[in-house]
């Protein structure tokens, strides 16, 4: 797409076509394209063939995992219930999504209108993690069609789980009215965003409520599991704490990955405000970022001497949780106090690249390297890993599908 827009292609930015008529829907889903125009377009990606490979893989081995049972595509256990589908799919895809009700309680509430240009992005970035982690969980669980029982028929108020089923339906529902908006402007329905627009200080707050909740909630879940998780992973009393603020600068961090990502791949649909405005934006992202680093490093080490397992540093494991604090914590503090600094995006773009990958390494130590680490440690099953990578491709498609249509890259020039 980007060498079509050099070569004169205009992507469809409002309602209307240069000579006046409106553009059909069929047309605005072809990016105004003929359908042929487009099919080649996307021929010539060599990324969607890769993508094409993987779903051609994958896709027979989820449908298998519903035909056989869960069995034939994990190792999991009574000692080991939580395997990939859990640990990257909902421990780690959540905290990477809390960028939805971080740039909303930014620009909404707190009137920071200079982060207006990103704020869909992080809003989107928001809505589809959550929506994909709720299919890692149903691909993890089973029989999707019981997926209200705990919400509605088999009740546990006192469960943490009723807390986090209620609080992540909830809290989507709420990403989805946010993004009401650019569809509304997409498709020509003004009285839609009026009528959200009215809404959004409250769906604000409920994002807020309902995000801190269940990002402490998904901490506490480990708390069912006493003495398992390694001790210098897991803190009775701190451990929600851990989470909520790892997923500040994990949500932050993945705003600055997705938007330099987009800077790059998607250059054609981003506009000239988006652009000119990264650097500047993902400097701002980069010192609240910082400042979440340095609470989640101090927090880690006053749970560490709370319950005085110092002795365990100087073990193997005591490398590896020292690893994980110097590349996920440390290095990323450095780069991006030192980006804020000199104001170099580029040190922010590095330092928030490490940073996601350091949260991804804490979430899959927490809930599956670590996980019953005084008995052994668990290796995937190769259909497991299959599965995973097939549905986070789905993803990374849906993700950019949406990019190329919706007004999030860029503004919609039919404004009332």
């Amino acid at each position: 797409m980007n060498r079509l827009k050099a070569k004169g292609f205009r992507p469809i930015d409002s309602l209307r076509k240069p000579d006046g008529t409106s553009w059909s829907v069929k047309e605005k889903l072809l990016l105004g394209l003929t359908p042929g125009e487009y099919l080649s377009a996307q021929l010539r990606n060599p990324f969607n063939w890769l993508l094409a490979l993987i779903f051609v893989v994958g896709v027979p081995i989820i449908i298998g995992r519903f035909i056989h049972g869960l069995g034939w595509v994990t190792h999991s256990s009574y000692e080991y219930p939580w395997g990939l589908f859990l640990s990257w799919g909902l421990f780690t895809m959540v905290p990477l999504s809390a960028s939805g009700f971080m740039m909303g309680t930014t620009v909404e509430l707190f009137g920071r209108s200079d982060f207006k240009p990103i704020e869909r992005l992080g809003l989107l970035n928001g809505l589809l993690g959550y929506l994909f982690a709720v299919m890692f969980l149903q691909v993890d669980l089973g029989q999707p069609w019981r997926l209200i029982y705990p919400m509605f028929v088999s009740l546990g108020p006192a469960a943490v789980l009723f807390l986090v089923a209620w609080h992540v339906a909830t809290y989507l529902s709420v990403q989805v009215a946010e993004l009401v908006p650019a569809f509304s402007e997409w498709m020509g329905i003004p009285k839609a965003k009026k009528f959200v627009k009215r809404l959004v200080l409250g769906l604000t707050v409920a994002g807020i409520i309902l995000s801190t909740l269940h990002q402490g909630a998904l901490g506490a879940l480990f708390t069912y599991a006493p003495g398992k998780v390694h001790p210098l992973w897991y803190s009775a009393s701190f451990q929600w704490f851990h989470f909520f603020c790892s997923a500040v600068f994990a949500g932050l961090s993945m705003l600055i990955v997705v938007s330099t990502l987009t800077k790059w791949f998607m250059r054609w649909r981003c506009d000239e405000t988006f652009l000119k405005a990264l650097d500047r934006l993902t400097l701002g992202l980069a010192k609240g970022a910082a400042l979440a680093l340095i609470t989640y490093l101090v927090i880690k080490f006053i749970g560490v001497a709370h319950d005085n397992d110092w002795q365990y540093l100087f073990s193997g494991w005591g490398q590896w949780f020292m690893l994980e604090m110097i590349v996920g914590v440390i290095i990323p503090l450095v780069l991006f106090t030192s980006a804020v600094r000199n104001q170099n995006a580029v040190t922010a773009r590095w330092g928030a690249l490490l940073a996601v990958l350091g949260i991804a390494l804490n979430r899959l130590n927490t809930a599956l390297i670590t996980f019953n680490w005084n008995l052994y440690q668990e290796i995937p099953h190769w259909r497991e890993v299959v599965i995973t990578i097939t549905i986070y491709s789905a993803y990374i498609l849906i993700y950019r599908a949406v990019l190329a249509r919706l007004p999030i890259l860029f503004t919609w020039k039919d404004q009332p």
